[in-house]
């Protein structure tokens, strides 16, 4: 079998030693050992017979033979026999061993027509395909007289990661002299080929499959995208004008090259995409290259409506394409990040790829051969495009580095992530991220304090300045409201009620109302995510720094979105993200008795109406929730505000640099926007 030399379009293999004709040397053919449609090596064949076939046998056997056949031989002469006529199988073995190992000059000796014309034919034949390898093997020879006709069977690999191009090749000989001549015409080479004609391939790329929304209506809006290419025949020097293309992109020159020598020539060529700030980035360079034309398009390609669970696309030019091998395509597009990255062989499909017959103005003549492509897959979210909206709307408003995060409290779905990043302040994750949680976290110390039956809403529990406990001094930063009920506690978040509480509680009773409400249990999603973590205490200051989400407690937002569902509905749901191709969920639990979860929805609403979350009590339906505030690395803090409305809880984060600011406006801005998109 003989490789033949792609030029530069699929490097990666070490190249063959050198033959005649400064071709590389082939690894042998059919008249060395290559197989014909599964016959044994050294095998030849008249028609379906095979004739003059020499199978390993002893020496002394091949001796005995050869003697006989010389015997007969001399025989026939003696007695007058006619001379056997030459047979033509020789010939069409030596043609094919010296086209498929690249020895063109010599291939062409054997034909019929211009040396020098024919040796160009059969060199570009496979070049214009930019073949990575290149296999031939004799078929049938059928000879009637000065005539014979022979077949052979090629194998094509066109260096695209696809099946190879197989076909059964003809062509016809004649007798010269003593020996055997191929009848030339550009048919031998494939059939279809015509005097002006040339191969040519042809691969396109689906358009990448869509992320819906629960609606089933695209994330990606339609919007801006740069498309550069080429139409290869108004190239002056391709080589040139791939060679500046890839020194602006950053793209392999030699397989930009090969698509545009390898396309038809007439029609545009697209090579790469960009959003639009890749194109302003490198417009001045992609001016300067010799016969690109930049076109303007709105595709759902880059941008998204949920862009923190969506993630990010990358057109051909994207690095990450390169780093993992991937060869260069054009339409090839890969995500880079997000529900984009997690199901990348979902969303790109595959290619279709033509191999044709194109005249000399560039244009199709016909197909010899076609590999249908398949396009991607859409991929169902959870998303509600309503509830997203109000979420990066409210955004807007935050002064720092913010998320918002919302679900179903009856499914679990999360039908909304949101994020905004201020310069100055660390990104936040909506997703996995860790975060403390600060008092927020008290609707967990809460139910472990109801579950024990020696608290109730209205019992008597002081608010005091400070608080000591096992040994630690705690305070409210910030200052709250001094209260004489456990409602007035909770609803204004007291810190100092809450660690005097922690001694009415074990370590197993805030474990388990954790537990409860998810904290640390083993779901999944196709993105990274966290679902919170608590240290075991190990005294009793510890225990009460925990029960105030200030100690070993680090949770995301959408951990404590869950926890605000569970309120909600009184039921414990694993977060879904994606329900086609589904998500793998946890069986739903009920962790809390209805007495414990009213007792909490009735503490929550306090806080909306009469304590440090007022400023979420927008809308005709009544909002539930809780605040918190806890210190946050160097100099900040994580602001929060988890709680429901409706059919939708969730839970906003916002960091900031004063313990005095709540994010309470913040989810009120989110609740008056979903009221509007309602």
């Amino acid at each position: 079998m003989v490789r033949t030399h792609s030029r530069g379009a699929h490097a990666g293999k070490p190249a063959p030693r050198a033959g005649r004709e400064g071709m590389p040397a082939g690894r042998g053919t059919s008249a060395r050992g290559a197989r014909a449609r599964g016959a044994r090596a050294g095998d030849k064949r008249v028609g379906d017979t095979r004739v003059g076939g020499v199978h390993p046998r002893s020496a002394r056997v091949r001796l005995v033979a050869a003697a006989g056949a010389t015997a007969l031989l001399l025989l026939g002469v003696a007695l007058g026999w006619a001379t056997p006529e030459p047979t033509a199988e020789p010939t069409v073995q030596a043609f094919l061993f010296a086209w498929e190992n690249g020895q063109y000059g010599a291939a062409a000796a054997l034909t019929t027509g211009a040396p020098v014309a024919v040796a160009a034919a059969l060199h570009s034949a496979y070049t214009d395909l930019g073949a990575a390898d290149l296999t031939l093997a004799m078929a049938s020879v059928s000879q009637h007289g000065d005539t014979a006709s022979a077949q052979f069977d090629a194998s094509v690999d066109l260096g695209r990661g696809g099946a190879p191009w197989n076909y059964r090749g003809s062509f016809s000989l004649r007798r010269a002299g003593s020996g055997w001549k191929v009848i030339w015409r550009p048919a031998v080479i494939a059939p279809g080929l015509q005097p002006g004609l040339r191969l040519a391939v042809i691969s396109s790329m689906p358009g990448r499959a869509q992320l819906l929304d629960a609606e089933g209506k695209p994330l990606a809006p339609a919007s801006l995208v740069y498309t550069a290419g080429v139409v290869p025949d108004q190239l002056r020097d391709p080589a040139e004008t791939a060679d500046a293309l890839a020194s602006a992109t950053g793209l392999p020159p030699g397989q930009v090259l090969g698509w545009i020598t390898e396309a038809p020539g007439a029609g545009f060529l697209e090579l790469v995409r960009f959003t639009p700030a890749g194109y302003h980035r490198l417009s001045g360079r992609l001016s300067r290259v010799p016969g690109l034309i930049v076109q303007r398009q709105r595709l759902r390609l880059f941008g998204s409506t949920a862009g923190a669970i969506s993630g990010q696309v990358g057109g051909e030019a994207a690095s990450l394409l390169q780093q993992e091998g991937i060869p260069y395509r054009p339409g090839t597009t890969v995500g880079l990040s997000g529900l984009q990255q997690s199901f990348q062989r979902t969303l790109v499909g595959t290619p279709t790829t033509e191999v044709v017959v194109a005249n000399a103005a560039g244009h199709v003549v016909s197909v010899l051969q076609r590999w249908p492509g398949h396009p991607g897959t859409d991929v169902h979210t959870t998303i509600d495009a309503s509830v997203q909206d109000a979420a990066s709307k409210a955004l807007q408003s935050a002064s720092g580095s913010a998320a918002i995060v919302a679900i179903s409290p009856t499914t679990g779905y999360v039908i909304a992530v949101a994020e905004r990043d201020v310069g100055g302040m660390p990104p936040v994750d909506a997703l996995a991220g860790k975060y403390p949680p600060g008092q927020a976290f008290t609707i967990v110390s809460t139910a472990a304090l109801l579950n024990t039956g020696l608290i109730g809403v209205n019992s008597q529990i002081p608010c005091g300045a400070s608080n000591p406990v096992g040994g630690e001094d705690f305070t409210n930063d910030p200052p709250v409201p001094a209260g004489g009920t456990f409602r007035a506690d909770f609803a204004n978040a007291c810190s100092t009620a809450f660690a005097g509480l922690s001694l009415r509680l074990s370590a197993k009773d805030l474990e388990a109302a954790a537990a409860g409400f998810g904290l640390g249990k083993p779901w999944q999603l196709p993105l990274s995510a966290f679902a919170g973590s608590m240290g075991e205490p190990g005294n009793q200051a510890e225990l009460a720094e925990d029960s105030i989400g200030t100690g070993s407690v680090q949770v995301s937002p959408l951990d404590m979105a869950i926890a605000a569902g569970v309120v909600q509905s009184g039921t414990w749901h694993a977060p879904s993200l994606v329900t086609d191709p589904p998500d793998p969920g946890l069986t739903p639990t009920v962790p809390f008795g209805t007495q414990v979860v009213s007792a909490l929805q009735t503490l929550m609403r306090s806080t909306v109406t009469s304590g440090a979350g007022q400023a979420a009590d927008v809308g005709t339906a009544p909002a539930y929730g809780q605040v918190g505030s806890a210190p946050y690395g160097t100099g900040l803090r994580a602001a929060w505000f988890i709680g429901f409305q409706g059919n939708v809880a969730f839970a906003v984060l916002e960091l900031t640099r004063s313990a005095g600011t709540s994010a309470a406006p913040l989810a009120g801005q989110f609740l008056t926007e979903l009221q509007a998109g309602s």
